[in-house]
């Protein structure tokens, strides 16, 4: 992300941006450090911005349909600041219908992680919780993938299946970032 667009945008669209920066932007004269591992169906994802001292790292998963070009969506939980709670932001395509918030499911005992949009760019458009510990101990003990749900433009039902697979070690490679 260009360094005038990142001071532009408030501390949750640089998260966003962060943590779901899908496209990779034009070398700039001083490039950030990235880093990835990944652990199965998950990637832990860090950056360090040029000319700062600061790493922000996340887990995420592209969620990619056979015979579509690019991924449909992405999930992503990390962390603003070292200190900040874990936040689970998810980045849709820009045609969806905005007046019904995503959802995550993680079965259909349980209610689902309601998010909120945020705001859409060119790009997609992004949606946040926070991750309460409970929820992260239901998602480290499933093994079975969860849904995505969310409405398109027309308010048509869409649900994007994410596999757990890797996730628990891929947050363990996050706590130790």
């Amino acid at each position: 992300m260009p360094p005038a667009m990142s001071l532009a945008l408030p501390a949750l669209s640089r998260l966003a941006a962060v943590l779901l920066a899908a496209a990779a932007v034009p070398a700039l004269a001083q490039t950030p450090s990235r880093t990835t591992a990944t652990y199965e169906d998950w990637t832990v994802r860090c950056e360090t911005p040029a000319g700062s001292q600061q790493k922000t790292c996340e887990v995420f998963q592209a969620q990619q349909p056979q015979g579509q070009p690019g991924p449909v969506s992405q999930v992503a939980i990390g962390r603003a600041a070292k200190t900040a709670p874990l936040k689970l932001v998810v980045q849709l395509p820009v045609n969806v219908w905005l007046a019904a918030a995503p959802r995550l499911v993680l079965d259909d005992k349980q209610p689902p992680v309601t998010l909120g949009f945020r705001r859409c760019l060119p790009g997609g458009c992004f949606a946040d919780a926070d991750l309460p510990d409970d929820v992260l101990r239901r998602l480290r003990a499933r093994a079975e993938p969860i849904r995505l749900e969310y409405k398109d433009a027309i308010q048509r039902d869409v649900g994007i299946a994410i596999s757990l697979k890797g996730f628990s070690q891929a947050l363990e490679a996050l706590a130790k970032q």
